[in-house]
């Protein structure tokens, strides 16, 4: 039976959860949310669950994981693209982590193995450690950012896994009936949690690993006791390990970022990883500054990393002994290098060499010995130090959570923790940019062409930014620069093609338009600029015939049916530019402009009532727009002969 304290203890950690999130719940779509969430066309909806079950391979956080793009359509299909249902369902997950956290130290702490000074205080460590855990700020990208719930689903059935395996362990050293029962169904929870979790982030891998590891530390002493017992239970463990494997194969090494052939050495890595794991271990300790994206940096020589080297050979070997003399203190930090492993060893993964999302649950092992270690010192007495720090820790993740509620905010950050990141710099000027302050948007842009002089997307955003700034000339050379990177850029030949008609050069500004659109052939941007451009040079019907394309793609923008009712007309073709215009008008009912053009196609078909009509609305949204009086001038008296020739 649980207790009351125990009700108390677990109501107090999800409301703490909740007050310290409770403002990322209006956090937008930040990093890698976007494609996975505002570009994913697999999550619009749920049935069938067959291409929902199939993330894109350019999914960022979602690639080769069926389960966490089930939850995001599942996001969908209840809001749509409003950000709080996202949030909600990540804040109820790390709820949920949370309490299995806890759930799982406190049957630990009652285990024969652990010290008494511990088993008599279990309950009050166990929620001290989880609520620890569970608002530490370290946590924070993986609870804010909608996509690495990837991280908490992951953590969530790694701990599901291990829980059903101690109720299980618990069940089956009871003597009755049911008990047995009990416990071939919490073993089953066990491995089902397991399967789930390898559909859901490839840590779970090593949660087999874990499990047996558990079983060998607090249960049944030694391994080969261990698999004695449970043979059957540990095979259908591995056996999970059949769904992780068919998903990496499917996933052609996670589109581009993961595994050898990629331009980092496996040796290469392993030595990024010990600075990274030293970077992990000072954020668990004290977390700040906190960065969002270290970038793509690798490691080449051991002399840049010699002393995280040993720092890290240290305590891997301090790990390993105590496995040996010390099982407990040995199983804690086994925890945090058996589950970081997947990402923190020779691996390569090339995105992101360095993640603070990566410690979402290896945070765990820190806290466990730092809250062992104040609690040797000031015995039950440390309680009250650890509420405080707790009270701390929560108070700096509400601050933390702060800066993601823009992405300019979000950036501005990440470049003063990560000056040498060309990413974030990138970002930054993508995010200066979109707010109109161009002048500092190019200065990013140099700079992340600085730290990386063939980065094909800075040259591009820099040409972006320098149309802005009135500067063409210097535009196309960053587009061209763009070009000779990636041949097939489709947005940058569509650029370059619009700054080339901006300094006159028609021909070549063809040429590009229509390599913009054999590289995507769904481009509406370049079939409409094409289609410009065409009308231009006196070829309505072929501008027609981008203009209608453009319109397939995207008939929400006005102006490509606007624009394509003017080459319609320019065709001889009234009555479909009738159409057009009115499908225009219903976009845009307050355009005078359109309101004009509509009225002037419906005259040259003779419907003179309704062009007046039109011409009058024209003038009356706008009474100083001269051609629209003019025309409905001449449009009253054509209507009037009409009318009078109508009586004779």
């Amino acid at each position: 039976m649980v207790g009351w304290r125990a009700v108390g203890a677990g109501w107090l950690l999800i409301f703490s959860v909740m007050v310290v999130y409770w403002t990322s719940l209006w956090v937008p779509f930040q990093f890698d949310d976007q494609p996975a969430v505002l570009y994913n066309s697999t999550i619009r909806q749920l049935w069938p669950l067959g291409p929902v079950l199939q993330p894109p391979a350019d999914g960022a956080g979602v690639t080769g994981r069926p389960l966490v793009n089930l939850s995001l359509a599942i996001n969908y299909a209840w809001g749509g693209l409003a950000v709080p249902g996202y949030h909600i369902m990540n804040l109820l997950l790390h709820g949920l982590t949370s309490l299995t956290l806890w759930g799982v130290l406190r049957r630990t702490l009652c285990r024969p193995m652990v010290p008494i000074k511990y088993r008599d205080h279990a309950e009050s460590l166990a929620g001290s450690i989880a609520l620890c855990w569970a608002v530490h700020p370290l946590l924070t990208e993986s609870v804010v950012c909608v996509v690495q719930r990837n991280e908490i689903m992951g953590g969530l059935f790694y701990l599901l896994a291990l829980y059903g395996f101690i109720r299980s362990a618990t069940s089956a050293e009871s003597a009755g009936g049911r008990e047995q029962g009990a416990a071939i169904v919490w073993a089953g929870i066990a491995v089902a949690s397991c399967l789930l979790g390898m559909a859901s982030k490839e840590i779970m891998a090593t949660a087999p690993f874990m499990v047996l590891l558990y079983d060998r530390t607090f249960v049944a002493g030694s391994f080969m006791a261990a698999v004695r017992q449970r043979s059957r239970f540990y095979l259908l463990l591995a056996a999970t390990w059949l769904l992780l494997a068919w998903l990496m194969l499917g996933n052609n090494q996670r589109a581009g970022a993961v595994g050898f052939g990629l331009g980092v050495s496996g040796w290469e890595y392993l030595l990024t990883q010990c600075r990274a794991l030293v970077i992990y271990l000072r954020l668990s300790l004290w977390p700040h500054p906190l960065v969002l994206d270290y970038g793509t940096d690798i490691v080449r020589s051991w002399r840049e990393v010699w002393w995280q080297g040993l720092v890290v050979l240290t305590l891997l070997f301090g790990t390993l002994r105590a496995l040996w003399r010390r099982p407990v203190l040995g199983f804690v930090g086994a925890w945090f290098f058996v589950i970081l492993a997947p990402s923190s060893s020779f691996i390569p993964l090339t995105t992101q060499t360095i993640a603070e999302h990566r410690m979402y649950l290896p945070l765990l092992a820190v806290i466990i010995l730092a809250v062992a270690c104040l609690y040797n010192i000031a015995g039950r007495h440390s309680i009250i130090l650890v509420g405080l720090l707790a009270l701390i820790l929560g108070g700096a993740t509400y601050f933390r959570q702060q800066i993601y509620q823009s992405e300019l905010s979000l950036w501005a950050d990440t470049v003063v923790g990560a000056p040498n990141n060309q990413r974030a710099h990138l970002n930054f000027g993508q995010s200066l940019y979109r707010v109109g302050r161009f002048s500092e948007a190019e200065q990013h842009f140099t700079t992340a062409l600085r730290l990386k002089p063939a980065y094909a997307e800075a040259h591009y955003n820099l040409g972006l930014t320098k149309m802005k700034l009135a500067r063409p000339v210097e535009a196309i050379t960053q587009f061209e620069a763009a070009l000779q990177l990636v041949p097939d850029y489709a947005v940058a030949h569509n650029d370059l093609g619009i700054a080339l008609v901006q300094t006159g050069q028609i021909a070549a500004a063809q040429l590009h338009f229509e390599s913009a659109l054999q590289a995507r052939a769904d481009f509406a941007g370049a079939h409409f600029n094409l289609a410009n451009l065409l009308l231009r040079l006196g070829q309505p019907a072929e501008a027609v015939i981008h203009y209608q394309a453009a319109r397939r793609q995207s008939a929400e923008a006005v102006e490509y049916h606007s624009n394509l009712a003017i080459a319609l007309m320019q065709t001889g073709r009234p009555a479909e530019a009738v159409t057009a215009y009115e499908a225009a008008l219903r976009l845009a009912p307050t355009s005078p402009e359109i309101q004009l053009h509509l009225a002037l196609a419906l005259a040259s078909l003779g419907r003179l009532r309704e062009a007046v009509e039109h011409a009058a609305e024209a003038v009356k949204l706008r009474p100083d727009f001269l051609p629209a009086v003019h025309y409905l001038s001449e449009m009253k008296a054509d209507l009037l002969k009409m009318e009078a020739k109508a009586k004779r």
